[in-house]
């Protein structure tokens, strides 16, 4: 099933995925609730007028999309609870409302809500994840009604095979129409998610549709069909191709390579789709170099045609009783680069560890590297690059070019709040290094804080995976706990190694503070109201601004409770909104910052979050009264 997300396949059009051969598209019910929203699907009459597709649809329920933002939602019996990228409401996704949804948006297979959480996680929180599942299974289908549209179940239990038994048992007893196998592709390795794949699948009906949810690879898909799966879905057809990867009768073809500059050969000499038929790999090499949307959308075409007649190759052989030699042969096939013009391999060094500690290093289907957190499954940068992220989120939006050139001999000092692989600090080194060798900036000193310097070490110890790393500083940093440029003498940074809020009163006080600690759920003790405190207190009267990546009413209602003004922050990488926390609200103003207002304090007045988790109880009303008095409210109501 090619993605389409929100009712398009990106680069695509429905008449050429008609004619791909494209039986069933998929769509994600998260997004489409937030937009168009049902009462859109309502007036329209569904999904299928609406995006001009008479076939088919499956609709994802959204577990997978709120699992993947693990800052700005919160599970509960009742539902999850999350914030809109769009405009920040707060909105609670139960079982009701994701099949209710679902039927507004008229899609022909409905998939249950489903807590997803990472494929490693230990037995215990993978069990309760498991049973939560089964809760809202159950509350799916009280929902369904007289709906004719189809439901699959969703069977979890992460790595633990005593776990899949009794979901797919619980799921199964239930009047399905299918059945799928969840949680897999989120952190486990090849060999086990298809070992996992293959037990999960015997355990499920053979006369009903077992479908693997977000994987995968020409590859993978073969594997997991010899292993019993029917259904597919992944975006890798599209995303690959956005690079210039493309998927081939003779491997895979990665067409940024050079090799393709001036070759006229079609794409795949053995394949009639309508890409291959009229242009050469080097048509498409140029348009990947260029960056050009057609290459996508032609590498594209070719891609999901590659899939269907894979697809379609293999229903046959099956109908034929001859899949285990296509198996073979393919296998040969998809498992290698291309054949006839193979990439030579370098001689590498023995292969590094990717785990040290409580952390490993997670590449990304774009192909960077970041540090997974392997206990939480918390990935640092996960949707975007780490520099890309960082240069984004806190020295764009810190403005801090325009603060290093202020005419001023006192250094500007940086927080660094988690410094985890270290992203964030080099963003705001380069940044000043870049300056500087264009003309006079003030001094900067940096003063990161981390208690874990795993992450830093694993990272450090595979620079070829963080090239960011391949600086003086971070080796200084590792060793001295300090650095002093050389050629920079007014650049300076300093570690302090630790509790964060046990170090705070040491560091010297902040102009900017970059807080980039885990989720709430890791590290609960860095969003609470008296740590916001403990940071306030330490800004004295300074202009101080604070940048986080999370939007969540929680921390920000935190952020307000100690006496920082708040604002929203731009989007950075997959997150919509973001964080600002000030001192002073008229040089907030006067940088033109998106002061929280009215429209969010409505928003709060709703929130299950409204008050910090260290607010005792009979402290809220007054709390309720004096955040409602804050500057930054009170001026907009006067």
């Amino acid at each position: 099933m090619p993605v389409g997300t929100h009712a398009t396949v990106k680069a695509q059009t429905p008449d050429f995925l008609h004619d791909s051969g494209s039986q069933i598209l998929l769509a994600n019910t998260y997004h489409l609730l937030l937009r168009p929203g049902p009462e859109v699907f309502r007036q329209v009459g569904g999904i299928h007028p609406f995006m001009s597709w008479e076939r088919s649809v499956l609709t994802d329920s959204g577990g997978f999309q709120i699992f993947s933002l693990p800052h700005s939602r919160s599970m509960t019996e009742e539902g999850a609870v999350f914030q809109s990228y769009l405009d920040g409401r707060t909105i609670l996704l139960s079982p009701e409302r994701s099949i209710e949804t679902q039927v507004a948006i008229g899609s022909d297979i409905m998939m249950v809500l489903d807590q997803c959480v990472p494929s490693t996680v230990d037995e215990s929180i993978a069990r309760a994840a498991m049973e939560l599942t089964h809760r809202w299974a159950a509350r799916s289908l009280a929902t369904r009604g007289d709906s004719p549209q189809a439901m699959f179940a969703i069977v979890q239990g992460a790595l633990h095979l005593g776990l899949r038994k009794e979901s797919a048992e619980a799921l199964c007893a239930m009047p399905f129409d299918g059945y799928a196998i969840g949680g897999l592709a989120v952190g486990e390795g090849k060999s086990e998610r298809e070992d996992t794949c293959e037990f999960a699948a015997s355990l499920l009906p053979e006369d009903k549709p077992r479908y693997l949810m977000g994987v995968g690879t020409p590859l993978d898909i073969l594997e997991a069909v010899h292993r019993g799966v029917d259904m597919f879905d992944c975006i890798i057809p599209t995303q690959v191709a956005q690079r210039g990867g493309a998927f081939t009768s003779r491997g895979f073809l990665q067409l940024r390579r050079g090799i393709y500059k001036s070759s006229s050969e079609p794409l795949d000499p053995d394949c009639p789709c309508p890409t291959c038929a009229r242009h050469t790999r080097a048509y498409l090499h140029h348009l990947t170099k260029c960056k050009e949307t057609l290459g996508w959308q032609l590498i594209g075409q070719h891609n999901i045609f590659f899939y269907h007649r894979l697809m379609a190759e293999i229903r046959q052989s099956i109908l034929e009783d001859r899949f285990l030699p296509l198996y073979e042969e393919k296998r040969a096939i998809l498992a290698v680069d291309d054949l006839d013009n193979p990439v030579t391999p370098m001689r590498r060094n023995p292969p590094k560890s990717l785990k040290l500690g409580a952390y490993k290093i997670h590449t990304a289907l774009e192909g960077f590297s970041s540090i997974l957190h392997i206990d939480s499954g918390e990935i640092m940068h996960s949707r975007t690059e780490p520099m890309v992220e960082s240069r984004q989120l806190y020295i764009e939006q810190s403005r801090l070019a325009e603060r290093l050139r202020e005419e001023t001999s006192d250094p500007l000092v940086i927080w660094d709040v988690g410094l985890g692989a270290a992203a964030n600090a080099m963003a705001a080194i380069e940044c000043f290094e870049s300056l500087a060798e264009s003309g006079p900036v003030r001094p900067m000193h940096l003063v990161s804080f981390e208690n874990d310097l795993d992450s830093l070490r694993l990272a450090f110890k595979n620079h070829d995976r963080f090239p960011y790393l391949r600086h003086g500083g971070p080796a200084a940093i590792l060793k001295n706990g300090r650095w002093q440029s050389k050629k920079h003498p007014g650049l300076s940074w300093e570690l302090l190694e630790g509790g964060f809020l046990e170090n705070l009163g040491s560091a010297v006080a902040p102009d900017l503070i970059f807080y980039d600690m885990f989720s709430g759920k890791t590290s609960a003790f860095a969003w609470t109201l008296d740590a916001f405190r403990q940071i306030l207190a330490r800004c004295v009267d300074r202009d101080v601004e604070l940048f986080t990546y999370t939007c969540s009413t929680a921390s920000r209602v935190a952020m307000l409770g100690a006496g920082f003004g708040v604002a929203r922050g731009r989007n950075a990488g997959d997150k919509e909104e973001t964080t600002i926390a000030f001192t002073n609200l008229e040089i907030a103003r006067r940088r033109q910052r998106d002061v929280l207002g009215a429209d969010w304090l409505a928003r709060w007045n709703r929130s299950a979050a409204k008050f910090p988790k260290d607010l005792p109880s009979e402290s809220r009303n007054d709390f309720e009264k004096s955040l409602r008095a804050l500057p930054q409210f009170l001026a907009l109501a006067g």
